[in-house]
């Protein structure tokens, strides 16, 4: 690809792992690995335009039905599509219906921009982990066709050892850390063709050995905060993101809108933007 590649526009579609979940700013909002890819993007590019409708707990037939179509009017040159391991995670699974939604939203969204951007997600190391590790695979075995299929490129998160690393994750053993979240902006970075900043598949340096105790009380603290309301959340038809919409979502509208740097002339990567109220696919 070019090095030398321009994105003027970037539209972020998906899950937790996409709206910024657990990369915690000071004001209690989520940053995350897609809001860092945009601001390096925008020092880039003058006139620079975002979106990221992203929503925590979202499964493949949510994102399909609430995001794909907003995302593919607004004419992104990027957009990046990160879903079905939320519906991989539950219960029971239907993998020929995740199947069949992926392949809907790749449809709609390929011919919608210059260049969509699929990802084989990263996944700690586990026991967890392991017991849903079969239908993960099998849902990247897919990304994999579908872009081969639709001309789009993936981010292999999940063939970096790397990013299993427990450091790289939140005490909810979910979403990745600050860290994380910015080992995946480049190497979705790098995906897009632009010059390499950073080596992201380098491992962690030697790990502090944890007390045994230690881990147990981690154990128990992660059971009672985060496992144990997850489970709920899932035998009770309810979703972290119930009530949410994307940042970039106008509820009363119906429509997704395009945020800008609001400082055209900052050199470097962008910390302000303003909303850009000019019409979707402008």
């Amino acid at each position: 690809m070019d090095m030398n590649a321009s994105y003027t526009s970037f539209v972020a579609v998906g899950d937790s792992f996409t709206e910024g979940m657990s990369d915690l700013l000071p004001d209690g909002t989520y940053r995350g690995w897609a809001d860092v890819l945009a601001s390096r993007l925008a020092a880039r590019s003058p006139g620079f335009r975002y979106a990221n409708l992203a929503v925590r707990g979202k499964l493949i037939g949510q994102i399909v039905d609430e995001q794909v179509e907003s995302a593919a009017a607004l004419q992104a040159d990027v957009v990046t599509l990160v879903g079905g391991l939320n519906d991989t995670l539950r219960p029971k699974c239907d993998m020929g219906m995740v199947r069949g939604r992926l392949e809907e939203a790749v449809e709609r969204l390929a011919p919608s921009c210059k260049t969509l951007v699929l990802m084989r997600s990263p996944g700690r190391n586990g026991p967890v982990m392991d017991r849903f590790r079969p239908r993960m695979e099998e849902l990247f075995a897919l990304v994999d066709d579908l872009a081969g299929r639709h001309g789009a490129v993936v981010a292999d998160l999940y063939g970096a050892p790397s990013l299993g690393d427990p450091r790289l994750w939140d005490i909810d053993r979910l979403h990745l850390t600050a860290e994380g979240h910015r080992r995946v902006a480049e190497a979705v970075w790098q995906t897009l063709g632009l010059p390499a900043e950073s080596d992201w598949r380098t491992p962690m340096g030697a790990a502090v050995p944890v007390r045994w105790s230690t881990r147990r009380i981690e154990d128990v603290r992660f059971a009672k905060q985060h496992l144990v309301p997850w489970i709920g959340r899932r035998l009770t038809g309810r979703s972290s993101g119930d009530g949410r919409h994307g940042a970039q979502f106008d509820a009363a509208s119906g429509r997704a809108f395009w945020i800008t740097p609001a400082n055209p002339a900052d050199p470097g990567p962008v910390t302000s933007w303003f909303r850009d109220d000019e019409p979707q696919g402008a």
